[in-house]
């Protein structure tokens, strides 16, 4: 064919060359009619010269084959090919048999292109109903617009950008509801202030099917019902190369590549993998051995019953669920249930959230388990007999609390700034001992494995030869695993910090500018190595205790801690210190430190005694001392000292501040007792004296 076009342009280009070598009338050339004509206005016809003779028509080379769809037996064999499905065929006995424009995104081949704009109309809108007879084929994917698409707005009304090829698949498995709707509907049907009494204005909100994405991302979708007060796991990070969609799934065949996860979770069934990170016993049947997926199982069956005895009782009408049965709930005669609550409404939809998505447990296991858990409690406020939750967890030891402060004090900022990155990220750690500094990283959903354990010398942890405390001093444990923990267990400020703070302003007069200074949290290795470190205000001309050393083989965090759960491995104290009730009661002399003649309770009780003599002298020199306000201590509210009017604490004399700082410390070490007892005893005796308070009858170890 393209031979044939080129002699056809070499025959007009020479016709052409004649013509204007003529020029003249247009007068047809009588050997070659189908030419175009010569003009030879000054010239006989005679001597009008020929046209060349038309080519004969070169024969047509032979087509290839046609091109095969790459993986189009994969696709065939997927629930995006299934024609026959209650996906594609809901519609065929509607009048008239379309799929309407609501369902037409995920349902019809034409409503995904439309939605997406690769039919070259308004991306991210579907224009109108669709045609029926269609599946999500090749061709929705695999278009220019498509493969473009990298932003997800969930039903919440939260968008997420930067999602890459995994936007595609978010865009019909992030479901179709949210906290905002079910919300919505209470508030429409004016129960906000009366969540217990039925209305007929209410009704039951449904999620949709394989809502993976609002799983998946917690938090950071609100695809679940989130009670008002209650923090949530944020998007579930998994493992690097396992994190997204497309990571964990075949896209063709839409299957897990399973072979992936052998390598981290062994042989055998997914719903059998549990991680050390998921330590809990979230539903407290006292197995804590069982896959996640049955924890969640556990917490499904206890909020069923839950929601069944408040049916009976609050709102006066059986309730049943049928999964597979539409709209789910029925009441005792297999009608569509009818007598909702607002508190109702919020638990039906969470359990249908955690029903609708059968991969729950690998998309965001711990997110479900939150969801059940407060539904559950949240239905106890309204239950004469309420369901026992005192064995179930609905969260995880402090590193793998993906819904603590901790966590989420950044979800706003959208990173971990640079000066918290190191604690308060999956990756600020490792990059911290790799470059002696931290940049803003991602917020996290608590730490991962690879937070500690070098991925390049799996199962190696990190090597911290030593560690400097904000006071400037390096000091070291003799292994790598404690020092890796005090990181971030050392505080971060000290005597040092505070004295800067002070400068030269006199001890009894309020200093203009002058602020309080925080310790932060669990400074337990600050409060273990004592004055080495001085992370506790050690008063000028005192002589202060160094590291604890305990005893041999006790002298560590991980000798004392399972590095995992975090909790104290309390059967190994007994052979010192004998049978006990709780870890605090223990003592191993009768020095009456706080004076106040009881020496029965642990060493804990004497620091609580001489903790709560500070308390009451740093209130007394408040209101003794001239130009400072009455103050009040919050341990649960940011910046935890304020004046009699609730506001901020203004008025800080050196002295205040030192004491201050001081009981700050003991309060935000629940440990210090076992940390090092002694020390924290030194400190909290000489802060009472430093503000004037009554230290006659104490003994400063």
């Amino acid at each position: 064919m393209k031979l044939r076009f080129l002699v056809t342009i070499a025959v007009l280009l020479v016709l052409a060359l004649i013509v204007v070598s003529c020029g003249g009338t247009a007068e047809p050339c009588p050997e070659c009619p189908e030419c175009p004509p010569a003009e030879c206005p000054e010239c006989p016809e005679a001597e009008c010269p020929e046209c060349p003779a038309c080519p004969e028509p070169e024969p047509c080379p032979e087509c290839p084959e046609a091109m095969s769809c790459p993986f189009e037996e994969d696709w065939a064999g997927s629930g995006h090919a299934d024609a026959e499905s209650e996906a594609f065929r809901h519609w065929d006995e509607d009048d008239p048999a379309v799929v309407p424009s609501n369902c037409a995104k995920c349902h019809s081949q034409g409503g995904a292109m439309d939605f997406f704009g690769a039919d070259g109309t308004e991306a991210g809108v579907v224009d109108g109903d669709h045609a029926i007879d269609t599946v999500i084929s090749c061709a929705v994917c695999h278009n220019d617009a498509t493969v473009m698409w990298d932003t997800v707005v969930f039903p919440s009304g939260i968008e997420i950008s930067g999602l890459g090829s995994e936007a595609r698949c978010m865009e019909c498995h992030q479901g179709r509801a949210s906290k905002a709707t079910v919300d919505a509907g209470i508030e429409e049907a004016g129960m906000v202030d009366d969540l217990d009494t039925v209305s007929e204005d209410l009704g039951f909100t449904n999620i949709h099917y394989y809502a993976a994405a609002a799983t998946l991302y917690g938090t950071f979708a609100e695809g679940g019902y989130q009670y008002d007060g209650k923090t949530y796991d944020a998007k579930f990070r998994h493992v690097e190369g396992y994190e997204t969609c497309v990571s964990c799934h075949n896209v063709h065949t839409l299957e897990v590549k399973a072979e992936a996860c052998i390598e981290c979770h062994g042989e055998g069934d997914y719903q059998d993998y549990r991680e050390i990170s998921s330590a809990s016993d979230y539903d407290g049947d006292g197995d804590v051995e069982e896959g996640v997926y049955y924890e969640t199982v556990g917490l499904q069956e206890m909020l069923y019953g839950a929601m069944q005895a408040y049916a009976e009782e609050v709102a006066g009408s059986s309730i049943v669920y049928d999964a597979a049965s539409y709209p789910y709930w029925f009441d005792d005669a297999g009608e569509r249930y009818a007598s909702w609550t607002g508190r109702l409404v919020k638990a039906a939809y969470n359990y249908q959230v955690s029903k609708k998505d059968p991969g729950e447990f690998a998309h965001g296991g711990k997110y479900i388990i939150q969801l059940l858990y407060d539904s559950i409690e949240d239905l106890n406020q309204a239950l004469s007999t309420p369901i026992d939750l005192a064995a179930a967890s609905r969260g995880d030891a402090g590193h793998f609390d993906g819904s603590s402060e901790a966590f989420r004090h950044w979800d706003e900022d959208g990173e971990v700034s640079g000066s918290c990155a190191k604690c308060h990220s999956a990756d600020g750690l490792p990059t911290y001992i790799a470059n002696g500094a931290n940049i803003a990283t991602e917020v996290a959903n608590g730490f991962m494995c690879v937070t500690c354990h070098n991925e390049e010398e799996w199962p190696a942890l990190y090597v911290d030869e030593e560690v400097t405390f904000p006071s400037g001093a390096a000091v070291s444990f003799d292994d790598a695993t404690s020092n890796l923990c005090l990181e971030c267990h050392q505080g971060r400020e000290s005597t040092a910090s505070v004295d800067r703070r002070i400068g030269d302003s006199a001890d009894d007069e309020v200093a203009d500018g002058l602020g309080f200074a925080n310790i932060h949290y669990f400074a337990a290795g600050a409060t273990l190595f004592g004055d080495e470190v001085q992370g506790a205000y050690q008063f000028e001309g005192k002589e202060y205790l160094g590291r604890n050393e305990h005893a041999p083989g006790f002298a560590t965090c991980a000798d004392c801690h399972n590095v995992h759960e975090l909790e104290v491995a309390v059967d190994t104290c007994t052979a010192c210190h004998g049978e006990f009730e709780e870890v605090t009661d223990i003592r191993l002399d009768t020095t009456d430190y706080d004076g106040d003649g009881d020496t029965s309770g642990g060493i804990d009780s004497e620091i609580a005694g001489m903790t709560e003599a500070l308390y009451a002298a740093i209130q007394a020199y408040a209101e003794s001392t001239e130009g400072v306000s009455p103050i009040e201590y919050n341990s649960a509210r940011y910046p935890y000292f304020f004046d009699d009017a609730g506001e901020r604490y203004g008025t800080w004399t050196p002295a205040l501040l030192r004491a201050a700082y001081n009981y700050q410390y003991v309060q935000k070490d629940p440990g210090a007792f076992a940390h090092h007892a002694k020390y924290i005893m030194q400190v909290l005796y000489d802060s009472i004296e430093h503000v004037g308070g009554d230290v006659s009858g104490m003994t400063r170890p």
